[in-house]
């Protein structure tokens, strides 16, 4: 709900620094304290008391998850951990209102979608997934007419909490539908269905009413904030349709996305703030060979840095990746004795999908342009 995710992520900075988390803490607690006396408010007793003991216990959980927080051991795994407490939350106490209604059912996912230890960007164990989801998941619909999980999360063999990535709960209902052989996938949003822009940053949008899966994909890993990069692939697989619609104006015909012909779309505006621009120069003035792009590559990996965009020349290699200053210094201690090594934070990348001249005439006007790249259908460009 909200920002949760964003104010977890604070409270575990704090934690893992060894400094005062309590404020920061008790902020997220009264927010959810409030939002679950709203709920269970005009409720029967019984909704009021499973609302206020589902509260108590999960953040006594997380409190007790706090306290183990270190500096001496892993970040990202201990991220997983305290950070999935929001979608716990959310999914308990929609499932809670939803069964005041009709017969739902609240289901904890971690046990179930199965992942390595890949924390904070779990790799799905597809057999597992599919052989747990379905012996557990199906039978209770005979018991029950709504199922709430949540997204994003998952687990380990073990038990311990993974999560997918950030915004990962559209590729959470992506892994769903495949497992269950789901007839389709709806995602609801706050914007009409798939538009070419972000409408908070371009005004004058366009919706695509049918796009297939290899544009979305395409727009998706460039950065289009609608949907998860990994949700299409599964869907794909398996020919599920995915619709995105309004939860704003649930009757609207929003956007289906399927296997299809269509005619050449609009041109796509994706903006990714946050930007870093990293550049590697051999010191000794040798070609950027491939043996010091498999270094460079392993590095980034190492880190766990995804690049956005690249580019090289004879004795420099430049990168765009999402700004994360612990990562970033983690890359630069693995590279700094074999390369020269500078970086912008700070950043913008445009992507043009589907470009044409007056697109990029457009989008680039009075920019100061650090680095662009253009194929035959994709233009993209660092900016300040």
């Amino acid at each position: 709900m909200g920002k949760t995710t964003n104010a977890l992520e604070n409270v575990f900075e704090l934690a893992y620094n060894g400094k005062d988390y309590a404020g920061a803490l008790g902020r997220v607690k009264a927010f959810h304290r409030e939002v679950a006396e709203s709920l269970a408010a005009g409720a029967g007793p019984y909704m009021m008391a499973d609302v206020n003991e589902g509260f108590r216990d999960a953040f006594e959980a997380l409190e007790a998850q706090l306290a183990t927080v270190s500096a001496l051991r892993d970040y990202d795994e201990q991220y997983d951990q305290v950070v999935s407490y929001g979608e716990l939350l959310a999914s308990a106490f929609v499932a809670h209102v939803l069964n005041d209604l009709r017969p739902t059912r609240w289901l904890d996912c971690r046990p179930l979608l199965r992942t390595d230890e890949n924390w904070r960007e779990g790799l799905v164990d597809w057999q597992a997934t599919e052989e747990s989801l379905r012996s557990e998941v199906l039978p209770r619909f005979q018991e029950v007419q709504t199922i709430v999980t949540q997204g994003f999360v998952g687990g380990t063999a073990d038990g311990r909490t993974t999560t997918l990535g950030r915004e990962g709960s559209d590729y959470t209902a992506a892994i769903l539908a495949y497992c269950l052989r789901a007839e389709s996938v709806t995602i609801w949003k706050d914007v009409a269905g798939l538009l070419n822009a972000d409408p908070k940053t371009f005004p004058d949008t366009v919706r695509y009413p049918e796009i297939s899966y290899r544009e979305t994909i395409e727009m998706a890993y460039y950065g289009a904030s609608v949907i998860h990069p990994k949700t299409l692939k599964p869907l794909a697989d398996r020919n599920i349709p995915l619709r995105v619609k309004s939860f704003l104006d649930p009757a609207a015909e929003g956007t289906l996305i399927h296997d299809c012909q269509h005619p050449p779309l609009a041109p796509a505006f994706i903006r990714k703030t946050d930007q870093c621009l990293l550049s590697f120069s051999s010191k000794d003035f040798s070609f950027i060979s491939e043996e010091n792009l498999a270094v460079i590559f392993g590095a980034l990996a190492q880190a766990k840095l995804k690049i956005n965009v690249m580019q090289n020349s004879a004795i420099s290699f430049s990168v765009c990746v999402d700004f994360s200053e612990r990562r970033v210094h983690q890359l630069l201690d693995l590279l700094r004795e074999q390369f020269t090594l500078h970086y912008n934070t700070g950043l913008t990348l445009f992507t043009i999908k589907n470009y044409d001249a007056a697109s990029v005439a457009r989008l680039t006007e009075g920019r100061r342009l650090l680095l662009e790249q253009r194929t035959r259908g994709t233009f993209q460009f660092v900016c300040q």
